[in-house]
């Protein structure tokens, strides 16, 4: 018999198979006896089906390989695809022969609860049950609408360098290796500095990989290792670096609510939270305002502090959209931010929050495009010159006015998912205290 995805149907095309009789190959997922019926739900990656065992209608090896097979285990199945009455759409597998490919024994993954520690050290199992195999497929999901948005507005993928010589946004969270027996370098933080000078050769860039922040941090907000898309823009100033943003959002969230449903609904996500993103215009609230709201919400902020997790969620209180946060004082923000010409205080910078307590998805600012005024920037922040000259260069030969963005894929598919913790969408999540597997 013909194996492989070329020779064998996949489960998600059984829909359109209703009267055939198909031969598929994955694993059991769960099963249920009731006497002379058994239920046995099988998986190959693609989706999930029932399929119904007969004692009377199928031989006694069939019936007996029905009784013997257990969770996990790998199987090889034969049916006729049939409609199931119960449920418009949903199809079932009437089973005529079932052979066990491999036995799974002892799986560890019960359907009793287990510890979050248990489930991370298990991970690579873990992977299999259908809420993770939904979220990475809402993550895989947001990763291809992110290609074909940039795509399609003309953007050129640009791909940075992980190793880097210095930092781009301070040095107490970085991932120091050894590159040389004279030299040391980094894991990269961000793509934005290699971005800028891109823009200046291809007009409108982004680049899309994994960056590391050694910060000891355990919040649900963060990882140490996690994916980051970065659009930069020649030309682009700050209020045209928000309608982007907006926009990006709005065409992800409508990209999962059109192709992943199933998936939506498998986690229990109500998709009306997300149809007001793509229904609504954002609210745009300057930092000035938002330190306003919080002081009547009661709390202890003002000029010149960072907003923390409690107090994003605060300002998202009432909105069943994502908020922009914009113009925060410069002196908690990056170096490299541009100031506002009509407010130096603060920079022409955005911090996107998602509603529900998720917090910031995106964080992007209008960059500094006069030399001068960078080179007193680094100055000020006591950075090394010598490995910031190449970044100063882009404003010495022909500079021009710029933005752009980052945004964590974890954070927006968390959102996407309505999952409390980002470790649960990346597949193999690098946490504090945290490698294996």
């Amino acid at each position: 018999m013909p194996t492989g995805p070329s020779a064998l149907p996949s489960i998600a095309s059984l829909p359109a198979r209703v009267g055939e009789t198909v031969t598929l190959e994955g694993w059991l997922y769960n099963k249920r006896d009731s006497g002379k019926i058994r239920f046995l739900v099988f998986r190959d990656g693609s989706g999930y089906v029932q399929g119904v065992v007969v004692k009377k209608e199928v031989p006694e090896e069939v019936w007996a390989a029905s009784g013997a097979v257990t969770q996990e285990s790998t199987v090889r199945v034969t049916g006729v695809v049939r409609s199931d009455p119960r449920q418009p759409g949903v199809v079932e597998l009437g089973v005529t022969d079932l052979s066990v490919l491999s036995l799974c024994h002892d799986w560890p993954i019960t359907p009793k609860e287990h510890g979050v520690d248990f489930l991370m050290s298990q991970r690579h199992l873990w992977l299999r049950s259908a809420r993770q195999v939904a979220v990475l497929k809402v993550r895989s999901e947001v990763e291809s609408a992110i290609h074909d948005f940039y795509y399609s507005r003309g953007y050129t993928r640009v791909d940075s360098p992980i190793l880097t010589p210095a930092a781009c946004e301070g040095t107490s969270n970085l991932f120091e290796t050894q590159y040389t027996e004279d030299e040391k370098a980094y894991l990269s933080q961000s793509g934005q500095l290699y971005l800028e000078p891109a823009a200046a050769a291809l007009g409108k860039v982004y680049c899309f990989g994994p960056t590391f922040r050694a910060e000891k941090s355990k919040t649900r907000r963060h990882l140490r290792e996690f994916w980051m898309v970065e659009p930069e823009v020649a030309f682009l100033e700050i209020d045209g670096l928000m309608d982007l943003a907006e926009e990006f959002v709005k065409e992800l969230t409508g990209r999962i609510l059109d192709r992943r449903r199933e998936e939506l609904k498998r986690l229990e996500r109500d998709p009306a939270v997300l149809e007001a993103t793509c229904a609504k215009p954002f609210p745009r609230i300057d930092y000035r305002d938002a330190i306003e709201i919080l002081k009547g919400k009661g709390f202890p902020v003002s000029f010149g502090d960072d907003l923390g997790g409690d107090e994003e969620t605060a300002l998202t209180e009432g909105f069943d959209t994502p908020v922009m946060v914009t113009r925060y004082p410069i002196s908690i923000k990056a170096f490299y931010m541009q100031p506002d010409p009509k407010d130096p205080e603060v920079v022409l910078g955005l911090d996107m929050l998602a509603p529900e307590g998720y917090g910031e998805i995106i964080g992007g600012s209008q960059r500094i495009h006069d030399h001068d005024l960078l080179l007193s920037r680094i100055e000020q922040h006591q950075l090394p010159l010598e490995a910031f000259q190449w970044y100063l260069d882009v404003r010495k030969y022909g500079t021009f006015p710029h933005s752009g963005f980052g945004m964590g894929l974890e954070r927006f598919t968390a959102w996407m998912c309505g999952v409390p913790h980002l470790r649960e969408c990346i597949p193999y999540p690098r946490m504090l205290y945290r490698i294996y597997p």
